[in-house]
């Protein structure tokens, strides 16, 4: 039980400005994203600096208190949610949101782990370059918490995932002590990647309070098209042709059902499909240039799509003809889960399959899924050039009480749905981690040795346990 007593030493070591006890400014970070889990926390505790990071957790580790790291609370799968019963205190690193360092000669932004994205995206473009890394929830993901789940987003395709994008970490490990990885080297054999072992494990293994990461130039001209397609499988022979024909300048390419599309439409005020054929797919591709050389993106894109219509891949194309409307074609896409989400009760899930097996997995899984359970609706969208879409199985309509439903309907759908994935040689979680949502279902389906590894490394750096307990790592019996 965590007394007062305890929580006057964390006051006497941070100040009043650094811990957090009143139970309203508590309440909007003890409950996931989704409002799928909800915990109970007696205190925030909130340092300002790495140091004082390090002492907190020295402090928690003397008095055996655990510990939640919470950035911007955006996680998808309860990964930053603090137990029920009380039994930890959250770790906010939003106090530290400095850019230490933005460098437009090393292409290298140092951020503190309570940076907003969107915050590093606007200081980037002031020294004409860009971290190429977005998603809808920009405006209050924190850098830490995109490294600690290794975040994807719309520019995968291209960049990779923050995994790809880190130079350098700071960290704060369980027993209090700092490791200073900052250094952006490209050749470094000193043994195991302890900075790889931070980014993806969730809080668990230690806090990041800093990143190195790694900028690319500034756009200098982009061309946004909205394509109308008959089938998932002409989406990727889209992407194939243009990857062809275009190279490595084709950014963004993802995938709506035209079911989904219809959500936006319906739900975002001000929205409007981009083509007039109502299509069943829909693909949204954007090519970009550093520079200003001859032709143009918006050029090529429209010469590739011209061959995609030859060979009968393409039904419908529309070319964003200025900013603005390209702008607008990407709202679409960034308006995908807030629609979802208000369609009603639903399960989310976040799946990566082989590129080459994703076309016939959406319409498969999909048809398998509501011919299982009669009277809900399946469908996908997201990011089919790495592999990875959302997959959403929506309840039947008229279910008023979404959480009774999931509660009785959930774990048999999970199941179904995860082992088609496995059997299709893929991931249950792509980019939005593991959390507590899929903690069990990764100890039933993932290999022995996968989770003893896992047990292994989180004994080795957390003995204690105190690092963001009952998350990721599957418990005893789980797996």
């Amino acid at each position: 039980m965590i007394g007062q007593d305890m929580i006057d030493r964390f006051i006497a070591l941070l100040g009043p400005k650094g811990v957090v006890t009143d139970p309203d400014e508590i309440a909007p970070w003890v409950s996931d994203w989704r409002g799928r889990y909800h915990g109970a926390a007696a205190a925030i505790l909130a340092p300002a600096s790495t140091q004082e990071v390090a002492a907190t957790v020295a402090l928690a580790a003397e008095l055996g208190v655990a510990l939640v790291p919470q950035g911007g609370n955006t996680s998808m799968v309860g990964g930053a949610t603090p137990p029920a019963d009380g039994s930890a205190l959250i770790l906010s690193l939003r106090r530290m949101n400095h850019i230490r360092s933005l460098s437009r000669q090393d292409n290298l932004a140092v951020c503190e782990a309570g940076v907003i994205l969107s915050v590093l995206h606007d200081a980037a473009e002031e020294q004409g370059r860009r971290f190429p890394l977005s998603l809808g929830a920009k405006g209050s993901a924190t850098i830490g918490g995109l490294v600690s789940t290794n975040a994807g987003g719309t520019q995968v395709l291209r960049h990779g995932t923050m995994r790809a994008l880190v130079e350098g970490i700071e960290a704060v490990l369980p027993d209090g002590s700092i490791f200073d990885g900052l250094d952006a080297l490209k050749k470094d054999n000193r043994g195991y990647d302890i900075k790889q072992l931070l980014i993806g494990a969730e809080g668990t293994l230690g806090v990041v309070t800093a990143a190195a990461l790694r900028l690319a130039p500034a756009i200098a001209a982009r061309a946004v098209g909205w394509v109308g397609v008959a089938s998932p499988a002409d989406a990727l022979a889209l992407l194939r042709l243009t990857e062809t024909l275009l190279g490595d300048s084709v950014e963004g390419f993802e995938v709506i059902a035209d079911e989904t599309l219809g959500f936006v439409l319906g739900h975002i005020p001000g929205t409007r499909s981009p083509i007039e054929t109502r299509t069943p797919w829909h693909v949204l591709i954007e090519v970009d240039h550093a520079d200003l050389s001859e032709p143009g993106p918006s050029e090529r894109l429209e010469a590739a799509l011209a061959d995609a219509f030859e060979r009968g891949i393409a039904v419908d194309a529309a070319l964003a003809a200025n900013e603005a409307q390209a702008d607008a074609f990407w709202r679409i896409r960034e308006s995908l889960s807030e629609s979802e989400k208000a369609q009603g009760p639903a399960l989310q899930y976040d799946i990566s399959v082989p590129v080459a097996k994703m076309p016939a997995f959406m319409i498969d899984a999909a048809a398998a899924a509501e011919a299982r359970f009669p009277g809900t609706t399946a469908s996908s969208f997201g990011h089919l050039g790495d592999g990875n879409v959302h997959f959403h199985v929506r309840a039947p309509k008229g279910t008023g009480d979404g959480p009774a439903w999931i509660a009785t309907q959930g774990q048999a759908i999970n199941g179904f749905v995860h082992d088609a994935v496995v059997a299709a040689g893929g991931s249950i979680s792509a980019e939005h981690g593991i959390g507590q949502m899929k903690r069990a279902e990764l100890g039933r389906l993932a290999s022995p040795a996968r989770i003893g590894a896992l047990r292994a490394i989180k004994a080795a750096f957390d003995p204690k346990g105190l690092f963001n307990p009952g998350k990721l790592i599957p418990l005893p019996g789980e797996g």
